[in-house]
């Protein structure tokens, strides 16, 4: 979200991208006042045929509920309201209906004891746009499509030996950013930008690095890096199409528009990859290298991977396209594997500087497990507790999600005594929760030994209703086995190989933004420099 974006509360209600794209602001009204009514007067006609009340809540205004009210730090207002109103509240965002829940207690009646009701999306029109039509894992609507689906990426594309097959391209992308950093030594860098750079290489790699090939592969990513970080934009603007969908048809700021064209391109890109491997084309981009050999050894993609599986459609009723599927799979992968883990890093970092002994500890652990004459392996990683411990805290303190993705319930059901009618938009307020000095003995404090004092009690499975930063239950994130190797592989990559100190006159600050997903508000800036025996260990071999 631009800075423009950000001024006063929800500036973004009114203007349109371009003159041609907004209508005359009395019809506007008048359709918002038409639309919100009928909304208003539906949810009060199914309430009269209930029992159960529903949660207490701010009133708002009429037809545009709390809107004006929101501010642009969504987590910070929920915060607050929480503080007023309790474990669980209801809002009104145009004519949608949001509900809040800000305990472990209720989280867990949704996650867990009532899962199957709250198991469906209500994703907004560029999230729709983007998961090919709610095609994809994360929006798809559970049912056939959607168990087949999660079945193939959780036991094929993200069990141990497909993570194992391509681990050599998630190593060769990382050797190759420690090397250009290496040649930044002592020259301030961006860390956000730098690790986002990493991870899109090797999400890049790991998807079809086995495929794309040849000249323009370098420029083909840089576009690529390009239209990822549009595609999130988009995905995170708030739309008034999205709190007054009677409104979508109009496409007040372009947003539909603007994501269907970043669409276009990314789903061109994936064709042309799929295109390669299944029918053996060569071209200038997807050739095989010069004096590649049929039988040289290859890694193994994530694409080569899909494609060798044969998809058991246990539903026939249910057919699932095996093109469209591997689509919105590599979406997901896109999506959900670059900006939160790029986020993730740099607020790790800035906690490690801040907390000069935790730091310590940390490099520390690394010198005796990894060693100042090697690089840091994947198997190293499982020995490394301490750092594991700090990512956890880092979660804690600034979940990238901090709301998670909204659940939707199929049906009217009752959670804490509250009616939650079909059809809402339900946040599980974890950012709140992992914060409550109700729960947590000195929440607002980062000391990763809270995690080392009783290792089984916390985990990122979504066990303990208390710390959820991967959520829970059936729509907890599919992509955990993935994050749980790239994080700590980049992290410990990035420490062992170098110290880092803030620039002379830097000062650290923890201030953050919402959007998408919870960034720094000031980019993090360090430097580099080598700490590893000898020179030849950063170069690529």
């Amino acid at each position: 979200m631009s800075s423009r974006d950000s001024e006063g509360a929800w500036p973004w209600l009114w203007p349109a991208k371009e003159a041609n794209d907004a209508i005359p602001r009395a019809t506007t009204t008048l359709l918002v006042i038409a639309i919100t009514a009928l909304s208003f007067f539906s949810l009060f006609w199914r309430r009269k045929n209930g029992t159960a009340p529903f949660p207490p809540g701010p009133r708002g205004m009429p037809f545009l509920g709390y809107l004006p009210f929101l501010g642009t730090e969504l987590h910070r207002k929920f915060a607050e309201l929480a503080e007023t109103y309790g474990p669980i509240y209801k809002l009104w965002l145009g004519s949608k209906l949001y509900v809040v829940v800000n305990s472990p207690l209720l989280a867990k009646e949704i996650v867990r004891d009532k899962d199957t009701t709250f198991a469906n999306r209500d994703p907004n029109i560029a999230a729709t746009i983007g998961s090919y039509g709610r095609r994809d894992i994360t929006f798809s609507s559970q049912g056939p499509y959607w168990r087949n689906l999660r079945k193939l990426f959780i036991r094929q594309m993200m069990s141990n030996a497909s993570l194992d097959a391509c681990y050599g391209l998630r190593r060769q992308e990382v050797r190759k950013a420690l090397s250009d950093l290496y040649k930044k030594s002592e020259v301030p860098v961006g860390i956000g930008e730098s690790a986002l750079l990493i991870l899109i290489n090797v999400m890049m790699a790991m998807l079809w690095g086995g495929t794309l090939k040849g000249e323009k592969s370098e420029a083909v990513g840089a576009e690529f890096r390009k239209v990822v970080a549009e595609l999130m934009v988009l995905a995170g603007r708030p739309n008034i199409s999205d709190f007054f969908p009677a409104l979508a048809w109009l496409d007040l700021q372009g947003v539909e528009r603007d994501m269907k064209m970043v669409h276009k391109w990314f789903d061109d890109f994936i064709q042309s990859a799929i295109d390669c491997a299944t029918e053996g084309k060569t071209n200038e981009l997807f050739k095989q290298q010069d004096g590649e050999s049929k039988g040289s050894e290859q890694k193994k993609d994530f694409l080569q991977i899909f494609l060798d599986t044969e998809m058991d459609l246990e539903d026939k009723e249910s057919p699932m396209d095996k093109n469209e599927a591997l689509k919105a799979i590599h979406m997901d992968i896109v999506v959900g594997g670059t900006d939160t883990t790029s986020t993730t890093v740099e607020w790790v970092m800035a906690e490690l500087l801040q907390n000069g002994n935790v730091m310590n500890k940390v490099v520390h652990e690394l010198t005796e497990v990894v060693g100042k004459d090697k690089m840091v392996e994947e198997h190293h990683l499982p020995k490394l507790k301490y750092l594991h411990a700090v990512i956890k805290e880092a979660f804690r303190l600034h979940p990238v999600l901090p709301l998670l993705v909204p659940r939707t319930p199929h049906a009217s059901c009752v959670v804490g005594g509250y009616t939650i009618p079909k059809g809402s938009n339900i946040f599980l307020n974890v950012g709140y929760i992992q914060r409550d000095p109700k729960i947590w003995d000195k929440p607002s404090e980062f000391r990763p030994e809270r995690f080392l004092e009783d290792p089984s009690k916390y985990d990122l499975s979504g066990n303990n209703f208390t710390y959820m930063p991967f959520g829970s239950g059936r729509r907890m994130c599919d992509g955990l086995a993935l994050a749980e190797r790239i994080l700590p592989y980049v992290l410990a990559s990035l420490l062992h190989s170098f110290e880092w100190e803030l620039p002379p006159g830097a000062q650290l600050e923890f201030s953050d933004k919402f959007g998408l997903v919870v960034k720094k508000m000031k980019p993090l800036v360090a430097i580099p420099r080598p700490r590893l025996s000898t020179p030849e260990l950063y170069m690529l071999r």
